[in-house]
Parts: structure tokens; sequence; C-alpha cells
């Protein structure tokens, strides 16, 4: 990666990037946002049997509008994160190393505490381990306590019987998902992440975040109004060092769309990506195995989407799914687009929803 100064020279805040072909109007689209004022900075991604068709970025990396958003601009992804930790397991699965029928306690021996002998990997890579949240108290420093948060977790009892519904373990997933992954490799996920995925493919997403990156992030702007109770993370957190220096595999990843995108074309194109081989067809095919079936449950309805997104568009699309299929599966959903400071929107600053 280049200097913040030298990478773009394009003038500040201004739209640039690719939109090919047929895909072209998406420019046009993309424009229309920040024509509207919903957006400050953002990037939007696609790809096409694995050649990139749309790249596109612009506005602005800060709140005061100083600093333009560039080519390599990257900024915290949250929920996104999970996506990239579900890909290191499945890489993992793929190579023998995890099973994802097997007992959680085979590769973790401390979490069949509390009658969860029985768990299975892929209850906890389905949300329906029962352990969407801790029952003490969590603070920030706990966060980035990575042997506390896993022992407290490996300790705790489950909410409902594991594997008879999902329930959306929004951060604990990176957890219990990251201690398996470094109990078989003997290295933490961001590591295997890094060295396995990104390092390879040149990738600008990183789980853990080394200082020398900082000046590329760019920063989420929180919605205007009072703090939501029902979120306990303050976008704010996503600003210091210590936020993106941690390993939170759930919540805490640092990229963008163009990372996102490439990474992800691995599972659309037979596990191949920029010439290399990260994944057998059989291994991409993995994912679309049913796991649980059933509504995901959520502590308030009003984040009730999945997606970490609560815009009335996605919560309406959240029930319309619902009343026509009758059930949600539990599944990775895949998020191709990256939208920076945004106001007005979610916590997140969301609303860049691409299922598979």
């Amino acid at each position: 990666m280049n200097t913040p100064e030298s990478a773009g020279h394009a003038a500040a805040g201004s739209l640039n990037g690719i939109a090919l072909g047929r895909f072209a109007p998406l420019r046009e689209a993309f424009a229309a946002n920040f024509t509207s004022g919903d957006e400050v900075g953002a990037s939007f991604c696609a790809t096409v049997d694995g050649e990139t068709v749309v790249d596109l970025w612009g506005g602005w990396a800060d709140e005061a509008r100083t600093r333009a958003w560039q080519s390599d601009t990257i900024i915290n992804v949250y929920s996104t994160t999970k996506t990239m930790t579900a890909l290191v397991a499945l890489l993992l699965a793929d190579r023998g190393e995890l099973d994802f029928e097997a007992p959680v306690a085979r590769y973790w021996p401390e979490f069949a505490a509390n009658g969860k002998a029985e768990v299975k990997v892929s209850h906890l890579m389905s949300h329906s381990a029962g352990l969407p949240d801790w029952h003490e108290p969590i603070t920030n420093d706990d966060l980035y306590d990575w042997e506390k948060a896993t022992r407290l977790l490996a300790d705790q009892a489950p909410d409902w019987v594991p594997g008879t519904e999902p329930g959306y373990h929004s951060v604990t997933f990176g957890y219990l998902v990251g201690e398996v992954v470094r109990r078989v490799t003997g290295r933490s996920l961001g590591t295997v992440f890094r060295q396995e995925i990104a390092e390879p493919m040149g990738a600008d997403f990183y789980i853990g975040l080394p200082a020398s990156e900082d000046a590329w992030v760019a920063d989420l702007i929180p919605p205007p109004g009072p703090p939501d109770r029902h979120i306990s993370v303050d976008v704010m957190d996503t600003r210091t060092r210590e936020w993106r220096g941690a390993e939170l595999p759930a919540i805490g990843g640092t990229g963008n769309a163009r990372a996102i995108a490439e990474i992800h074309a691995i599972l659309a194109n037979g596990g191949v990506a920029k010439g290399k081989c990260f994944l057998s067809e059989a291994g991409c095919r993995g994912r679309w195995k049913f796991r649980c079936r059933g509504a995901i449950a959520f502590s308030d309805s009003r984040s009730a989407t999945g997606w970490g997104s609560r815009s009335p568009a996605a919560c309406l699309l959240f029930r319309l799914v619902r009343k026509i299929h009758g059930f949600v599966q539990a599944r990775v959903v895949l998020q191709v687009s990256d939208r920076g400071p945004v106001r007005g929107l979610d916590r997140c600053g969301s609303r860049r929803i691409f299922s598979w």
C-alpha cells in the first residue's frame, strides 16, 4: 500500500473508478447517493467470473471533510468481518483440519462445560449454539482480552438447545469460531486470515489492523440523535487504536469494497481467485449445506434483519423474505460494498447487502 498522500491525486471529494459496459449506470447511481446527501464517503466493487467490472470510490474519509476518500481507503466494516471468519473455517474444513460435524470440545475441551459437550462446530457456524451474548456484563476491555472473552463463553450454559434454532451471535460468533481456529492451527484467526487469504491475494482487509495502516482508515460517523440503548458498541470506539488493533472476528474487520469483493470471488468461482486456488469446488459448496431452520432471533426487533442494519427498507425485506419462505436460513451474508461515513442509517453505516 502507498501512502494516503501519494495515492490517487484525484480532486478532493470527487468520485473515481470504473463501471464497465452494462454496469455503467452504477456510476450514476453511486453518484446520486452523494448528491442526495446520504453519503459522505464510500466505495463499491463488483466482480463477474472473477473479473472486476465495477470499482468505484469517492467522497470524504472524515466527518470534517478534510481527507478525500482514496482508492485504497479502508474502514471498519462490522459484521462483514463474519464472512471472512467463516471463510477461514471453510478453508480449514476443506483441508481436512476441521470437521463441522465434530463437537467443539474435540478442539476446545474446556467448551464442554455446562452442558455443551455435544455442541457441534456447525452450530457455531450457523448461529445456533445458544451463546448469542455473554451472561455477565462485558466492557470493551473485555472484548480486547481474547482469553477472558473465550473463557467466559466456554464456562457459560447455552440459552437454548443448540442446533434447534438460530439466534444472531452478533459479537460472540467471532470468538467462538476464532477460538476453534486457534486451537486447530495454533494461530489467531486474524493471523490465519492474513497469511492464508489476504496476503496471497494482495487484499486490503485486516482482522487486527497494524498501526502502520491507521492513516488509511476512514471514520465511521454515528447517526444523529441519542445513542441506541440496545447497542453496546459505540461507533466512536472504531476510531481508537485499541479497537483497530484488536482481533474482533465478528465486528472489527477493516477493509474496503475491492478487498471484500475480490476475496469473496473465491466462493463465487469454485475456490479460485486471482489465479490462485484457495478452496476445492466441494469446499465452496459446503457453505450451502442446510444447518438450522427458524426465523433468526434478536433481542430488539428494530435490528431484526441479520445484516447489521436497521434501515426501514432492510427490515421490510427481512419481513418479506420470512413471509415468502417461512424461514430464514442461518448462513453468512455477503456484503460487497463498504459504505463509509454515512448519516442517518445504522451504526454500521450499512445499506450494502448482497446475499449468497
